[in-house]
């Protein structure tokens, strides 16, 4: 049952009430600096906060979502997360995250509403089309959902290894591990696709990923 906005207040006021009752110091400490471990590309569903399910408190993961965790080349707004991220907070994992039951995985298959003529979700739909004949195969639709969301975050992984800032990184201590996961809503695990771009910097042998071709139209 969802919270009123008034509700939402109150929760805030008790919320405070406790953090400093423990520890009277917790605010000026936290607003001292950022140190995670941690970058989150997520999907911007309500349902996939990974505060939540990673049990990581504030401080401790720095977080960038929007629809369908996509990475996209040309976006400046994931670019200067992701290069803040290592160069700033030098974090030592990055994950991108997806979910089954994805809304935009699905709107992009199903080209209705914002799926039917969005730039953003053409992404998903190349993705599709690349690994057709595999999609194809699977008969059962939520079974075939479920392998474009595990599809897609190895696409956005790939993506997110390819970036310059991460490339200049290789062989040095800084070079994070970088994870594709997707959280199961139906059972609320974590399901690691086991991607660690530190074991195999290629996720997809033979495949150039999107970043890689769209920077190849650039240097034209």
């Amino acid at each position: 049952m969802s919270s009123s906005y008034k509700e939402i207040l109150a929760y805030n006021e008790k919320w405070i009430a406790e953090k400093t009752a423990s520890n009277p110091d917790f605010f000026n400490e936290l607003c001292i600096e950022q140190k995670p471990d941690y970058l989150f590309i997520g999907c911007s569903d309500s349902r996939v906060d990974p505060d939540i399910f990673t049990g990581l408190d504030l401080g401790n993961v720095f977080v960038h979502r929007n629809v369908s965790n996509i990475v996209n080349p040309i976006d400046l707004n994931v670019a200067s997360v992701i290069q803040y991220a290592i160069t700033n907070l030098k974090v030592k994992h990055i994950i991108v995250c997806g979910h089954y039951g994805c809304g935009g995985i699905k709107a992009a298959m199903e080209e209705e509403g914002i799926g039917k003529n969005s730039p953003w979700l053409q992404i998903i739909k190349d993705i599709y089309r690349i690994h057709k004949t595999e999609l194809e195969k699977i008969k059962d639709e939520t079974k075939r959902y479920d392998r474009l969301v595990e599809l897609n975050v190895i696409e956005q992984t790939e993506n997110v290894i390819e970036m310059d800032c991460i490339q200049s990184l290789k062989g040095t201590q800084d070079y994070p591990a970088i994870h594709g996961w997707v959280f199961d809503m139906r059972t609320g695990k974590i399901i690691d696709l086991d991607l660690d771009s530190k074991a195999d910097d290629k996720l997809a042998p033979g495949n150039r990923s999107f970043f890689i071709k769209l920077k190849s139209l650039f240097k034209k």
